[in-house]
C-alpha cells in the first residue's frame, strides 16, 4: 500500500511539474505589448500603443518605418494565420496536415494562382511606393520570425519558420479572390440538371435573372461527372482551414438623411468563421498619412479602412467571372486540344507536393488557352472529357496589390474609382463615404459579354470558337451610384440594374436583406450612429412572413394534431424575427429543410442535393419555386402512378418537421426556442482535435440572427435540426463623420491569434450580444488607455 502511495505521489508530482512547465512555456509565447524592441531598417524611433482591445496604434516619422512596425506587430499576433494563408494557393498545406490536405493542395497548385503571382510580381514597378511599403511590411514580419516568439501551433505541428516574400502576399490575395467566385460551385450542377431533365426544370431557378426583382440602382454622378466539380470544389472550400468569403452588407447614408448632417458609413463583410478571425485592425499615423485599417494576415494594405477624411469597405459583387469549358482532345494525341485553328498543344506543368509523414506527390497538370484542366486536379472528376477553368483573375493583368494600396491612399472621391479600375477580379461592391458628404457605390471587376447564343450558367464548348468569345466592357460601364438623389447607397449582394439593357449574369443572393435594408433606410431621415448600430444587428426577415402566409394557405383544410396546430398558429403570428427565445424560426427552418429535401432530392440524388444546399441558387429558388403551383419539381419521380402537388409536398414537409422537432426538443412546442438549435463556435484548425478544443476554440454561443437577415449568421440546412453557424459578419463597423473619433466596431473573437494573449477572445461575448467598441483615432485618448511598445533603430 505504501509503495502504491509513493507511485501515485510521484505520478502526481510529474503531472504537476509538466503542467507548470507547460504553463510557464506558454506564458513566454505571449505577444509583447510594452517595453522596447530594436529593429533593423527603421530610421527613427517608432511608437506603438496597444489599446484596451489590443489594436496597435503606430506613430512613425515615415510610412516605411510604420510599415516595418506593422509587419512586426501583425506577425506577433497572427504569424500562425499568416502561415496558413500563404500556403493554400501554392498547395503547401499537406506539409502541415499530411494527406488530409492533399486534395486541397492538388487543386490549388493546379489552377495557377502561384504562377499568376510570379507574373504579377515581375510586372510590379520596383521603384513604386506600393513595392517599397510592401517590402517594409515583409521586413517587419521577417524580423519577428528571426527574433520573436514561436507560436504554439508551429511547435505542435513541427513547422519550421520561413521568411515571407511578396509572392506570399499575391498568393493570399489570389486565394481570397477565388473564394469569392460561385460559378465553380454552381455551373456544373446546373449543367447536370439541364442534361438529365431538360431546361424546363431550370425555369424555377431564375438563371435568366428573373428573381433579381430588387436590383441595385446605378446612378452616374456528361452529367454526373460535371456535378462532381461542384461537389469537390464546395467540399474543398468548406473544409479548408482558411475561411472563404461569402456575402456582405454595406450601406452609406447621405448627410441629408442623418440627424447630424454628416455621412454615416456601415459595413459587415460576411466570411466563414474561424479562429483567429479574419481581420487584424491597425491604426497608422505619420506626418503624411493616416489610416485605421483592417488587414488580411500577411498583406500590407487594408481592404477596409477609414481616417478623418474618408471611409471605404466592400461586399461581394457576385458577378460571374469564372467559366468552365469542355475541351475536345485530339484522339491521336492526348496532349493536344481542338481550337478553331486546329489542334494546339496543352501547356504542361509539373509540381511536387510535399506531404507530412509521407512520400511527396507529383502533380502533372495541363492548361489550354481557356485555363487549367480540372481533370486530375479533382480526383472525383472521372469523365474522360477534359474540362478547363477560365478565371478572369488569372487571365487578366494582376494589379491587386497596386489597387489595395491605392484604396488606402486615396485623396478624394475623384481618384477613388481609378484604384477600383485596377481590380480585374474579384468582383466587389466598393462602398465609400467621406467628410465632404460624398457617398458612392462602385463595382470592381473586368466585366464582359458572351455571345447571345451562349449561356454562361453551363459548361461551355471550348472548341467552337463562339462560346469563348468575350466582349470586355469599359470600366465606365461597371454598375455604380455616386451621390444619388435618393441620398443613400447599399449592397446586400443583390442583382444590379441592367447595363445598357444587359442584365449582368452572376450568382446573386435573394432580395431578403436588400429589401430589409432599403425598407429601413428609405423612410427615415434622422439617422444616428446608434440607430445604424442597431440596424446591423437586425434579425428580422423581410420575406419569411409572406412565404409562410403562402405556405399555410396552401396546406389549409388539412387535419392536424395538437402540436401541429400550435406550430401553425406560432408561424401565423410570427413577425419574422430570429431572436434567442423565438420559437417560430425553429419551426420555419425545419419546415424549409424538409421542403427542400422533399422537393429537390428525388431528382438530384443525395450527393448533388447536398451540393445544391451550398449554392446561392438554393437561396434564390425557395420563394419563386414554392409559389409556382405548376413547378415540375413538386412531383416525386420515385413514386409510381402518382403526381405530387404543391399541397402534397408542403403538407408532408410540415408534418415531418413537427415530428422531427418533437423527437429533438420534446413535445412542448413553446420550448422549441431558437437558442437551442442555432449556435456559433469559432473553430481553430487544431481545435478539431477533441483534447485541444477548449484551448484553441472560442465558444460555443447561443446565436440570434439567421440566413438572409441583416444579422446574417449563416448555416446550412440539414437533417439534424441543429444549425451550427458557419459564417457571418467578419466585423461590424459604423463610422459617423459627425463624430469620427467615436466610430464603432467589433470583431467576432479578438485581435490576437495567440491563445495566451488577453486579446484572443475578449470581444467574443460582446460580438454575440451585438455590442460595439471604439475605433480610436484621438491620440490623447489612445495613450491614456494603452500599453506602450517602443521600436528603436538597431
Amino acid at each position: 500500500m505504501k509503495t502504491l502511495k509513493k507511485v501515485l505521489l510521484i505520478l502526481i508530482s510529474v503531472i504537476v511539474l509538466l503542467s507548470v512547465t507547460l504553463y510557464v512555456y506558454l506564458q513566454t509565447t505571449k505577444p509583447k505589448y510594452e517595453g522596447e524592441i530594436y529593429l533593423k531598417n527603421i530610421k527613427k524611433e517608432t511608437t506603438v500603443y496597444f489599446d484596451d482591445y489590443g489594436v496597435p496604434h503606430i506613430y512613425a516619422t515615415s510610412q516605411k518605418d510604420a510599415m516595418t512596425a506593422l509587419g512586426y506587430v501583425h506577425a506577433q499576433d497572427r504569424l500562425w494565420q499568416m502561415e496558413l494563408l500563404r500556403r493554400i494557393a501554392p498547395g503547401r498545406l499537406s506539409e502541415l496536415f499530411g494527406n488530409k490536405a492533399l486534395k486541397n493542395d492538388l487543386f490549388f497548385a493546379g489552377i495557377g494562382i502561384e504562377e499568376n503571382s510570379e507574373k504579377a510580381l515581375a510586372q510590379l514597378d520596383k521603384n513604386s511606393e506600393t513595392y517599397i511599403l510592401a517590402m517594409a511590411y515583409l521586413d517587419g514580419i521577417n524580423q519577428y520570425i528571426q527574433q520573436g516568439k514561436t507560436p504554439i501551433e508551429f511547435q505542435l505541428l513541427g513547422v519550421k519558420k520561413e521568411k515571407f516574400t511578396l509572392i506570399d502576399v499575391y498568393n493570399i490575395f489570389g486565394y481570397m479572390s477565388f473564394s469569392f467566385a460561385m460559378a465553380q460551385k454552381t455551373d456544373p450542377l446546373l449543367t447536370d440538371i439541364r442534361d438529365k431533365f431538360g431546361m424546363e426544370y431550370l425555369k424555377d431557378f431564375g438563371i435568366d435573372g428573373s428573381f433579381g426583382t430588387t436590383q441595385l440602382k446605378s446612378y452616374k454622378g456528361k452529367c454526373n461527372d460535371y456535378a462532381e466539380i461542384s461537389k469537390s470544389i464546395a467540399s474543398l472550400l468548406d473544409n479548408s482551414p482558411i475561411p472563404s468569403f461569402i456575402g456582405s452588407n454595406s450601406w452609406v447614408i447621405g448627410a441629408q438623411k442623418t440627424k447630424n448632417g454628416k455621412v454615416i458609413f456601415a459595413n459587415d463583410p460576411h466570411i466563414m468563421f474561424s479562429q483567429p478571425c479574419t481581420w487584424y485592425e491597425a491604426h497608422i499615423t505619420t506626418p503624411d498619412y493616416e489610416m485605421y485599417g483592417y488587414y488580411l494576415a500577411g498583406t500590407p494594405f487594408p481592404l477596409l479602412g477609414h481616417n478623418h477624411n474618408y471611409a471605404y469597405g466592400l461586399t461581394m459583387f457576385e458577378n460571374d467571372d469564372l467559366d468552365l469549358f469542355q475541351e475536345e482532345e485530339n484522339p491521336a494525341n492526348n496532349n493536344q486540344y481542338k481550337t478553331v485553328d486546329g489542334y494546339e498543344n496543352y501547356s504542361l506543368r509539373q509540381k511536387i507536393i510535399k506531404v507530412k509523414d509521407s512520400t511527396s506527390v507529383t502533380l502533372n497538370s495541363k492548361e489550354s488557352i481557356h485555363g487549367p484542366i480540372m481533370n486530375g486536379l479533382l480526383n472525383t472528376l472521372n469523365t474522360k472529357k477534359p474540362v478547363a477553368m477560365s478565371w478572369i483573375y488569372t487571365q487578366q493583368k494582376n494589379q491587386i496589390l497596386e489597387a489595395v494600396h491605392a484604396l488606402s491612399h486615396s485623396k478624394s472621391l475623384e481618384n477613388f474609382p481609378k484604384a477600383i479600375s485596377l481590380i480585374a477580379a474579384p468582383g466587389l461592391n466598393i462602398m465609400y463615404g467621406d467628410a465632404k458628404n460624398n457617398i458612392a457605390w462602385i463595382t470592381s471587376g473586368k466585366l464582359y459579354k458572351l455571345d447571345k447564343s451562349v449561356n454562361g450558367n453551363f459548361i461551355m464548348n471550348g472548341a467552337n470558337g463562339i462560346d469563348d468569345k468575350k466582349e470586355f466592357l469599359n470600366f465606365s460601364k461597371n454598375p455604380s451610384a455616386i451621390n444619388p438623389n435618393w441620398n443613400y447607397v447599399y449592397s446586400a449582394n443583390n442583382q444590379p440594374e441592367p447595363i445598357e439593357g444587359y442584365l449582368y449574369p452572376g450568382y446573386y443572393l435573394p432580395k431578403d436583406r436588400a429589401n430589409r435594408i432599403s425598407g429601413l433606410l428609405k423612410p427615415k431621415n434622422n439617422w444616428t450612429s446608434a440607430d445604424v448600430q442597431n440596424m446591423t444587428n437586425d434579425n428580422t426577415s423581410a420575406t419569411a412572413t409572406s412565404l409562410i402566409a403562402n405556405w399555410t394557405q396552401s396546406i389549409a383544410n388539412t387535419s392536424w394534431n395538437a402540436n401541429e396546430k400550435k406550430a401553425l398558429e406560432t408561424l401565423k403570428k410570427w413577425s419574422g424575427s430570429n431572436n434567442l427565445q423565438d420559437v417560430a424560426p425553429t419551426i420555419y427552418s425545419k419546415w424549409i429543410s424538409c421542403y427542400l429535401k422533399n422537393t429537390f432530392q428525388d431528382e438530384l440524388g443525395e450527393e448533388n442535393f447536398k451540393s445544391f444546399l451550398g449554392t446561392h441558387i438554393m437561396k434564390q429558388v425557395i420563394e419563386g419555386q414554392s409559389k409556382n403551383e405548376n413547378s415540375l419539381w413538386w412531383d416525386n419521380i420515385a413514386t409510381k402512378n402518382k403526381k405530387e402537388t404543391k399541397k402534397d409536398v408542403l403538407t408532408q414537409s410540415f408534418k415531418e418537421a413537427i415530428t422531427a422537432l418533437e423527437k429533438q426538443l420534446g413535445t412542448t412546442e413553446t420550448l422549441w426556442t431558437w437558442n437551442k438549435v442555432h449556435t456559433l463556435e469559432h473553430q481553430h484548425p487544431i481545435g478539431k482535435i477533441a483534447a485541444l478544443r477548449n484551448f484553441f476554440n472560442v465558444g460555443p454561443f447561443e446565436a440570434k440572427g439567421s440566413n438572409e437577415v441583416i444579422n446574417n449568421l449563416m448555416f446550412f440546412y440539414n437533417d439534424t435540426g441543429m444549425y451550427d453557424v458557419k459564417a457571418g459578419p467578419s466585423t461590424r463597423r459604423v463610422i459617423d463623420f459627425s463624430d469620427i473619433e467615436n466610430s464603432m466596431s467589433i470583431l467576432p473573437t479578438g485581435q490576437s491569434g495567440n491563445p495566451m494573449s488577453s486579446h484572443y477572445s475578449d470581444q467574443a461575448a460582446m460580438y454575440n450580444k451585438g455590442q460595439f467598441r471604439k475605433m480610436k483615432l484621438n491620440k490623447k485618448e489612445i495613450i491614456a488607455s494603452s500599453t506602450k511598445l517602443v521600436l528603436k533603430p538597431k
